[in-house]
C-alpha cells in the first residue's frame, strides 16, 4: 500500500484504506508524528496514546489485507476531548483537581469509535470542566491556534480544534454544553455539529447533564457528518438518549437547499458583534440566497437574553461537582472558574427552580419560531479572534466568562441541533463562523445548509495558512 494519502478528508481516507491504496499504520504514524511535532507550539493534546494507537492500526491493516469486513471509520485517526471517558486513560477534565483520575470504561461515543475501526491517537485539551470558551487551564497550560499562535483556538474543545486545523487528524470528538464545539470551530475555521440533545449518548453522566452534548469537529461538514453517523444513536445508559432513527447526514451533505426558509439574526436582539464579523457573515447569508434559500432578517430573535438561565444550570452543576475544591482547595482551580462557580453555588432553591421553569418557557418560545423557519443563521461569535490568556474580549468586559459568546448557549437550553462552518476570513486573517440552528431533531437541515455553503466556496478556503502551504 502507498504511504500517499489525502490529509484533508476522512471520507477519502475511508475509501482509500478500503481499496488498499493507503496504509492505516502509515496514516496513524503520520498523525502521531504531527501531534508530537506540534505539541510544543500548539499544546493540543493532554495525553497521547502511541502504543495503543499503533496496535489498533496494525490490527486495522491486517483486516484490510485479509479482506475482512471493515468498520465504518476503518483505520482513520481520531482524537477525543478530555471531557470524554477513554477507558484506562487519564480523565482529568482539564483540572488539577482530577489530575490522577483514570477512566474506568469507554464513553458510548468512544466505544462506537472503536467498533467502527477508528484509531484513537490521544486526548485533547479543554478548559477546566469546559467552563471557559477559550483554551487554557492550570493543568496543561495554554493551547494555541495554528492560524495565529498568539490567539486561542477557542474552547472548551480547544485541543481538538487546534489539532484538526493543523492537520493532525481529519476529525475529533468535542463536547458542547454552551457552545464548546461551535466556538472553537469558528475561531479555527472548522465544521462542527451539536446534534439534538441526546442524539449522541453521554455516559458517565456529565457535570451538566441537561446541557451537555458530544459531537464531531472536522475540516469539512462532510467529515463531521461521517463521524456523527458513527457515534449517534440510542444507548440505555443515557436516560436522555434519543431512541429514533439517526438521519442520513452523509446524504444531507449532497442535498439541495433550494426553498429552505432561513431566519438571519445578526444580534438575536442583544449581541454586540464587531462590524468585521457582520461583514463576513452577511456575505455568507447573501450566498445562501444565491443557493436558493428564502432569507428573512429577524433582528430580535428572543424576548430577552437567556444567559441567566444557562448560568444557573451550567455552573451550578459544575459547582456541585467541584464544591469541595471551591470551598476548601480553591488554589487547585482556575481563579476565574472558581469565582463563577462560587456565585452559582450561592443561589437558593427558589431562585434556581424559578430559572428552571423560565427555561421551559424559553424553549416553547423558540419552538414556535421554528414553525415559520427551517433554520436560523447568525454569527457563531461576536469577534473573529481572542488573544491567548484572555478570557473576555476587551470591548465586552461587562459580560462574564461565557455570556460574551452570545449566540451559542441559547440552543443548549433548548436542546436543538446546531452547527458551525467557516463563513470566511476576516480582515485580521482569522476565520469567522457561520452558525446554523435547526428545529428539534433537525440535524439534516443543519448539515445540508452547512455543506451547501462549503461547496459554494473555493477549495481549501477554510484551511489555516500553515496547512495550506504544506499541502501545496
Amino acid at each position: 500500500m502507498s504511504a500517499k494519502f489525502d490529509a484533508l478528508s476522512a471520507v477519502k481516507l475511508k475509501r482509500l484504506i478500503a481499496c488498499k491504496e493507503v496504509s492505516p499504520v502509515e496514516v496513524t504514524l503520520r498523525a502521531l508524528e504531527a501531534a508530537q511535532a506540534t505539541q510544543s507550539s500548539l499544546n493540543a493534546f493532554s495525553t497521547l496514546m502511541p502504543e495503543a494507537a499503533l496496535a489498533a492500526a496494525v490490527a486495522a491493516e491486517d483486516a484490510v489485507m485479509r479482506g475482512q469486513p471493515l468498520g465504518f471509520l476503518h483505520g482513520i485517526p481520531v482524537s477525543v476531548k478530555d471531557l470524554i471517558a477513554v477507558g484506562g486513560v487519564t480523565y482529568a477534565s482539564g483540572s488539577k483537581a482530577m489530575a490522577n483520575n483514570i477512566a474506568a470504561a469507554d464513553a458510548p461515543a468512544v466505544e462506537r469509535l472503536r467498533q467502527a475501526g477508528a484509531i484513537i491517537i490521544g486526548k485533547t485539551t479543554t478548559s477546566e470542566f469546559g467552563c471557559k470558551p477559550v483554551g487554557d487551564n492550570l493543568l496543561t497550560g495554554i493551547t494555541r491556534n495554528p492560524w495565529n499562535q498568539g490567539k486561542t483556538p477557542g474552547g472548551s474543545s480547544a485541543g481538538a480544534a487546534a489539532s484538526i486545523a493543523a492537520g493532525v487528524t481529519p476529525f475529533g470528538l468535542g463536547t458542547d454544553g454552551g457552545g464548546s464545539i461551535r466556538i472553537p470551530c469558528s475561531f479555527s475555521g472548522l465544521a462542527g455539529i451539536k446534534g439534538h440533545f441526546g442524539r449522541v449518548p453521554i455516559w458517565p453522566a456529565s457535570a451538566t447533564p441537561t446541557l451537555a452534548h458530544v459531537g464531531p469537529m472536522a475540516r469539512s461538514m462532510q467529515d463531521a457528518a461521517l463521524l456523527f453517523s458513527a457515534i449517534a444513536g440510542y444507548d440505555t445508559r443515557d436516560p436522555f438518549s434519543v431512541a429514533g432513527p439517526v438521519p442520513d447526514l452523509l446524504g444531507a451533505t449532497q442535498a439541495s437547499v433550494k426553498g429552505m426558509r432561513i431566519a438571519y439574526s445578526p444580534t438575536f436582539g442583544y449581541a454586540r458583534p464587531t462590524p468585521e464579523v457582520l461583514e463576513v457573515v452577511e456575505r455568507a447569508v447573501r450566498t445562501l440566497e444565491d443557493l436558493g434559500c428564502e432569507v428573512e432578517q429577524v433582528d430580535r430573535l428572543f424576548a430577552k437574553d437567556p444567559m441567566d438561565l444557562w448560568t444557573a444550570e451550567f455552573y451550578a452543576g459544575v459547582g456541585i461537582k467541584l464544591r469541595d475544591f471551591v470551598e476548601n482547595k480553591r488554589d487547585m482551580l482556575d481563579p476565574a472558574v472558581a469565582d463563577v462557580l462560587e456565585g452559582a453555588l450561592s443561589q437558593d432553591m427558589r431562585s434556581y427552580y424559578t430559572k428552571v421553569f423560565e427555561r421551559y418557557a424559553f424553549r416553547d418560545e423558540v419552538r414556535t419560531l421554528f414553525e415559520t423557519y427551517d433554520a436560523v443563521v447568525s454569527p457563531v461569535l461576536p469577534v473573529s479572534s481572542l488573544d491567548v490568556g484572555v478570557n473576555i474580549p476587551t470591548h465586552l468586559s461587562d459580560r462574564n466568562l461565557v455570556s460574551w459568546v452570545y449566540y451559542t448557549y441559547p440552543f443548549n437550553l433548548t436542546g436543538q441541533p446546531a452547527g458551525s462552518v467557516c463563513a470566511g476570513i476576516a480582515a485580521d486573517g482569522m476565520p469567522v463562523g457561520l452558525h446554523i440552528v435547526g428545529r428539534a431533531l433537525g440535524e439534516y437541515d443543519v448539515v445540508r445548509l452547512g455543506a451547501a455553503y462549503e461547496r459554494s466556496q473555493p477549495p481549501g478556503y477554510n484551511l489555516c495558512p500553515a496547512l495550506r502551504s504544506v499541502l501545496g
